[in-house]
């Protein structure tokens, strides 16, 4: 007899996606137990489920079988998790001013880099007549704006808010792995690339990593994955 039960936590998302990556991380940070649903967008098969809890069709969704909650938004899951997953990992301070200036960096990650990055990733998958030139040079334009914002930021930090991984530190990970195959920060801020590698070395980056390579082919700019993310192919 199957005595097997199910996590309470069941994740819908995509291994390649930079906001499921940054969901990930933060699981993998607190070595919370869940079941990973891989969603294929362009599938009626595969997304059905997800699109009826979450008809927007946006990908990570969080399902929490025992409290029958649907939670969908990067933020508002790992939110979700703080308070009802608790793990040994802190990712929102209990300090009020600290916690909103957590939630500051992560809303500027994701609005001021992810997506900027995914404004000039998707354009490059439209036909041509269809693609946005203006939008692209914009988003270019205002890349190096938000790298100043961190480089400055990080004068006297570990981490983007302080000596303690964060929410907002899930959020620059993605932000950042898929900015620099774009317009790359290494040669001109230092202390940005040096957080990033800081950031690299942690075993749940590791992990996100690992498990998105089998499909960075599938990534419109894969020729600029730096190899050392590229596992050799017998």
């Amino acid at each position: 007899m199957d005595n097997y039960q199910k996590p309470n936590l069941l994740l819908y998302y995509h291994p390649l996606a930079s906001f499921c990556h940054k969901v990930l991380i933060a699981l993998y940070e607190n070595g919370t137990e869940f079941e990973p649903r891989l969603v294929d967008l362009l599938v009626e098969e595969s997304s059905a489920e997800l699109f009826a809890y979450w008809p927007v069709g946006k990908i990570p969704i969080l399902r929490d079988r025992f409290r029958e909650k649907t939670v969908p938004e990067t933020t508002i899951i790992i939110e979700y998790l703080h308070k009802f997953y608790p793990g040994k990992e802190t990712l929102i301070p209990s300090d009020f001013e600290l916690a909103l200036e957590v939630r500051l960096w992560d809303r500027f990650f994701d609005h001021y880099i992810s997506e900027l990055v995914q404004k000039i990733v998707v354009d490059r998958l439209r036909p041509e007549g269809q693609r946005d030139i203006l939008g692209v040079e914009q988003a270019y334009q205002k890349l190096p704006i938000s790298y100043g914002m961190l480089e400055k930021q990080l004068e006297s930090r570990s981490f983007i808010v302080g000596d303690h991984f964060s929410m907002a530190d899930c959020s620059a990970v993605p932000a950042l792995f898929y900015a620099d195959t774009l317009l790359s920060f290494r040669n001109t801020y230092p202390k940005l690339t040096a957080y990033f590698e800081r950031l690299l070395d942690r075993s749940s980056v590791k992990r996100t990593i690992d498990e998105a390579e089998p499909y960075f082919y599938m990534y419109p700019l894969f020729d600029k994955i730096p190899k050392r993310f590229l596992k050799e192919k017998k």
